[in-house]
Order: C-alpha cells, then structure tokens, then sequence
C-alpha cells in the first residue's frame, strides 16, 4: 500500500500517550500540531465541499488491501467522528487503514449493525468541533472533514456495507418491495408470500393518507404504484416521515407507522445466518416473547431445520434479492430470477455515500453468507453475491475500491453452503477478517490455523488476515483468548508484511481478565445500547489500563515507524515457516528481496526456550529489540547460524542488517 514517504516525526508522542489522554486533548491543540505538519492543507481538509485524497486514489488496482494493517473503531466508544483523528495520532504510520463500524442512524436497541435510515448518527456529532469551527455545524460535514484528515495522515478509511436493515428501518417502509414480510398472529405465520409487500404497500399508504404528510403542504398519489415505484424515495420520505433533521418527529412518525403494521401482523422476515438460512416458524418458548418500550409483544423466530450455525435475527431485515419460487410457499429462491431494482438500489445508495464522504474501501458484513444448497455456481454473475455487486458498482469509478470482507474461513457447509474460500474468491474479496482471533496465541490449534492461512494467502485471491481481536470478539465471552500473547499478536500484525491484519480499538491497552469485569470494558457490548441485562451499560466506554502491554506496544510503534518504509509490503522468506502439525512454536522471517530485518517470535507463550538457532541470511546482523525487554544486549552475528538463548514465553525478537555489508 503506497503513502506518503513522511515519518511524522511531529507526532510521535502522541504516538507513546495513552489513548484515553489524547482523546482529552482540546480540537485547537490538535489542529495546530496538523498544521505543523502539513500546512496549508488542513484549511483544505476542513472545508466539508473539498475532498483529500486518500493514499490510494492514484493506483487502479485493489490489491493494496491484501497487505493493509487495519485499525477498527466503533465511534461510540470514543463518542463522536472527530475523536477518531486524535485517536489516529497514536497508531503508527504502519496501521494504514481505518475501518469505521456502520455511522448510520440505529433502529432497535440501537444497534449500530440494524441501521434504520441512509441518515448519518446524531449521536456522533462533536459540540467541540462545531464551536472551534462553526462551518462543522452537521454530522455530515464532520465525518467529511475526519476523513479528510485521516487521508493527510496517510491513511485508507473503510465504510461498513450492511445487507439488511433494522425491521422496520425507513428503507424498508419506503421501499416494501425490497423486503421480504411475513403477517404474524401470536404463535404462527399465517402469510409469508412473495407478493405480500403489495399487501404492505396498501397498508402504509392508507395509513399516510389518514395521517397527512409529515412535511405539510404535499400531495399523497393514492396509486401505490405512483407512491413507491415512480416518486423518488426523498419525497416518500418527506411525506412518510418528515425532513432529516427533525429526528424526534421522524421516530414518532414511524414508531406510529411502525404500530399499525404491527396491528395487522406485518413483519419483515429476519434476517438469518448459516444453513439452512429459508424456513423459520415462531419460537414457542417463553424467553422468546420481547416487550419493546411501547408494550408491543413481539416473538423470536428460529429455523425449522436448524442447524449448528443457524441463527435468525429477529430485529434486522434483509433485501428481498431474488424472487421466490411459487410465491415462497416453501421458503426457496429463484437464484436465477434477481429482484434487479433491489440490487440496483442497495448498490446506488452505498456509491453516494462512498462519493459523498470519500471512503477507500468497504468492509462487508457478514460476508459468510452463501444461501445457494448446491454450493458456489461455476460461473457466477453479476448477481451472485450483493457485496460483489457494490464493490463493482463502486468500482466503475473508483477502480482502487477495495472489499474487505467479513467471513471466518469456517469448514465447508458449516456458515455458507459449500466452501467459504470459492464463495470468497466468487464474490470478488479482496482481504477477509479470519478467525485467528478466536484462539489463544500458541496453541496447536491456533498454529495449525496460522499455517492454512498462509497457505490459502498464496493460492488463493484473497488475503486472510491476522487478527488480534475485533469487536465481536472485546465481549466477556472470550477473555480467554487474551490472557496472553498479546504482544505477539500485535508484533506479527505490524511485521509480517505481506499479510493483512486486522485489531479493533482498544486492543493496545486492554487488561488482562481472568473473569469477567464491568461491561463498560468491553467495546462489544457498545455495538448496541443497553442500559440494563446482562448486555447493559451505564457510562462510557472504559479503556483498559495494561501498563505492561501498553508499554511494550508503544515501543514496537516506535520500532515500525523506524524501519517501515524499509520493509512496506515486502515479500515474506521463511527462515523457520509455520509448521502445519502446529507443534513448532518458533517463528522466524525476513525480507524475500533485499533482506534488511529479521523476526523471530516464540509463539510458545507457557514456556521459555533455552536456545534456538537459524540460518544466517549473507550479511552481519545485530540484535536490536525484544518484545519483552526494554533494553537488551546489541549482540551481533557473523557466523553462517544464528544462535539465541534464553528466549522468554512469547517473546519476539528483532535483527538488523548492519551498514556496509
């Protein structure tokens, strides 16, 4: 991935202050320390109608992505857009991109991952920055300018396309035929027919012609085929809702919308994951029946047929894609019959926000999805997967358009009919998230893992990549997975470079937890908002307080922002390679062409190592730096065979050419 040569020296300690502590630090002081650095052009970045390029504008490939080192935020943790730059001051320059989990106004619990508008989150507005710079007086005119400011500090900035919406998101009541519904009386489906959106459809417009436009003074087409196919969905949602700003009065508009459906038993059908993905029915059992805060009684769903991964998302809907075969008597697809407008529209909205906020990449959720039962077609078009569609939509214009995808590389026929890695390659991803994440560093499976990932990464289209932990993953749950080897995580992420890697905010500090702690620690259970339940939270986000992890992560910043520009995106040889049994635990790599660095990283992270030895790449080399220790002996090698003692649990070693040679 190409950017700017510069090193930043201007903003190294922020690079060494804790997170937590430059979010403190005022708008002013932050502006100042840019303008240091890059003069004139953060008038420019501040101008919401002007765009800043990001570092990849100019290549017309995607294939940047495949060695990205992305940083995933969710802004709720750190409360608004323009927290993200002071934020982005402690990565070092080799964390090049930024994944910003979905910014669209939330729907039910308000999970940020059930969108319920194209509107951007008021929540993540900045009162700050609108005094410091009154122009930034919108939502949308902040994240324009964050963007553009991460792009002057070098980095690709990635948006979240989701395939499905909140259950009853403006999306879906502006456009029922995008939607797959369902009418519902207490513990059984009564209906659930392809064509029952235009049941839907009469429903929501005899409810607007009794309630009156939103926005006075505009006429109602009691056609429902004038309403929702020919007027343009702006005004349908002026009309249905009201302008974008007032957002208390377009929540009761539709909570009321929302109340009448409910009356009749119109709902849209969950959205689901895992085979076999078609076929729900009520959930009888009596922990299903929710309550939302206005008494309406709702009921989970599960599948008939279920299956270890299956799940149904009762508060999310996904786009109605295909049409059903006879009318969805049976719950089956006509994989081969596409609900073209859908796609059209889907593809359409995500290119606007691309264009209107200037994001590099997308990143795809939940991209596993694959719900064809023969598998990944030989040739698929160019309606095979939505994900494909919008990357290649976007991609018309803005050829370096990466896909990130979200997927775990699980077996064949366990979250997607067939083989995820065809599915992957069919859907035209460039990188995908993985599930190294989900192992303690070190053990057999986990080294196993590693092994197949680096074997798919050099014969397959797409880069796994190496995960140290995401969002889902900073949850109660999985606080094993992190009792150590931290720094190796980190240490590998930032210098195996042809490889992506992929570490969700937090994860540099985060604290040790042998049990669980307040959910406030956990940035999982921000991805929604809960003030009670086992998910609840109560303030803010609490950052962690590792001393030891930030410490030892600080100084591997400091070591990359050294040497990267020497080692960006090189070519791995192996001087220890991973080893498929996973019982080797030793590490050990450096650079294919031109060999300046070697790592070494023992990924044994329960017991020391005596002594090791390697072979010497041509060339003096010095020890310069351990993960584990601040200060260690320079000592140097001549010999044809590298000689190490002493090696400490998951530590990582770095050497370095000596000049002259």
């Amino acid at each position: 991935m190409s950017v700017q040569p510069s090193l930043f020296k201007i903003f190294d300690i922020y690079k060494t202050l804790w997170p937590k502590d430059v979010l403190q630090i005022s708008v002013q002081e932050i502006i100042q320390v840019l303008e240091v650095q890059f003069g004139q052009q953060v008038a420019v970045a501040l101008n919401p109608e002007a765009g800043i390029p990001g570092p990849v504008a100019h290549i017309s490939h995607t294939a940047w992505i495949k060695t990205a080192n992305t940083v995933g935020i969710n802004v709720r943790t750190i409360g608004h857009f323009w927290n993200i730059v002071p934020y982005a001051l402690t990565l070092p320059n080799a964390q090049n991109a930024i994944h910003i989990l979905p910014v669209w106004e939330p729907g039910v619990v308000s999970s940020l991952y059930g969108p319920c508008s194209w509107n951007l989150n008021p929540e993540f507005f900045s009162p700050e920055l609108a005094v410091a710079f009154p122009h930034l007086d919108t939502v949308e005119k902040q994240l324009k300018v964050v963007v553009n400011i991460l792009h002057l500090l070098g980095k690709a900035v990635g948006m979240d396309v989701v395939p499905h919406t909140d259950r009853f998101s403006e999306q879906a009541l502006a456009n029922p035929q995008f939607f797959e519904w369902l009418q519902r009386r207490d513990l059984e489906i009564v209906r659930h027919s392809g064509d029952l959106h235009t049941d839907v459809q009469m429903t929501i417009l005899a409810w607007l012609l009794e309630q009156g436009s939103a926005v006075a003074g505009l006429d109602i087409p009691r056609d429902p085929a004038i309403f929702f196919d020919q007027m343009p969905e702006e005004d349908r949602l002026q009309r249905l809702f009201g302008v974008v700003r007032d957002y208390t009065g377009r929540l009761q508009r539709r909570k009321k919308l929302m109340q009448q459906l409910y009356d009749e038993g119109f709902e849209t059908v969950p959205a689901t994951m895992g085979p076999p993905y078609r076929g729900i029915e009520v959930n009888p059992d009596q922990e299903a029946i929710l309550q939302d805060e206005d008494g309406r009684i709702w009921r989970d769903y599960r599948m008939k047929e279920a299956k270890p991964m299956s799940r149904v998302f009762g508060p999310l809907a996904r786009y109605r894609l295909y049409e059903a075969i006879n009318n969805n008597s049976d719950w089956q697809l006509d994989f081969e019959n596409p609900n073209r407008d859908a796609w059209t529209y889907v593809c359409e909205h995500y290119r606007q926000i691309k264009t209107a906020y200037n994001f590099d990449f997308m990143r795809g959720d939940m991209s596993h999805v694959q719900m064809r039962p023969d598998g990944v077609p030989e040739n698929p078009d160019e309606y095979y997967d939505l994900q494909r569609a919008v990357k290649q939509y976007i991609r018309r214009d803005n050829p370096s358009f990466g896909f990130f995808a979200e997927s775990f590389l699980a077996p064949p026929g366990e979250m997607a009919y067939g083989d995820e890695c065809d599915h992957l390659e069919a859907s035209l991803a460039d990188s995908t998230l993985g599930d190294l994440q989900s192992e303690p560093v070190g053990t057999v499976t986990f080294m196993q893992e590693f092994w197949q990932y680096r074997t798919w990464l050099e014969t397959r289209q797409f880069a796994p990549n190496f995960t140290l932990f995401t969002a889902d993953k900073d949850d109660p749950r999985f606080d094993r997975f992190y009792l150590n080897g931290n720094e190796l995580r980190y240490f590998i992420a930032l210098f195996l470079t042809d490889m992506p890697s992929y570490m969700g905010l937090g994860f540099e500090c985060r604290d040790i937890h042998p049990k669980p702690v307040a959910n406030e620690f956990y940035t999982k259970l921000f991805v929604f908002q809960m003030s009670d339940g086992p998910k609840g939270t109560t303030g803010p986000y609490r950052w962690g307080t590792n001393t030891s992890l930030y410490n030892n992560i600080v100084r591997q910043k400091v070591l990359a922002d050294r040497i990267f520009n020497v080692i960006r995106d090189a070519k791995v040889r192996w001087l220890i390679p991973p080893d498929p049994t996973g019982h080797q635990k030793i590490l050990a790599w450096t650079q294919a062409q031109m060999p300046a660095y070697i790592f070494i990283a023992n990924m044994d992270t329960a017991k020391p190592l005596k002594k090791m030895s390697l072979p010497k790449p041509a060339g003096n080399w010095q020890l310069c730096f351990s993960t584990e220790k601040a200060t260690i002996e320079p000592k140097q090698f001549t010999e044809t065979v590298i000689h190490l003692e002493n090696i400490l649990p998951g530590e990582g070693f770095v050497l370095e050419m000596l000049p002259g040679v």
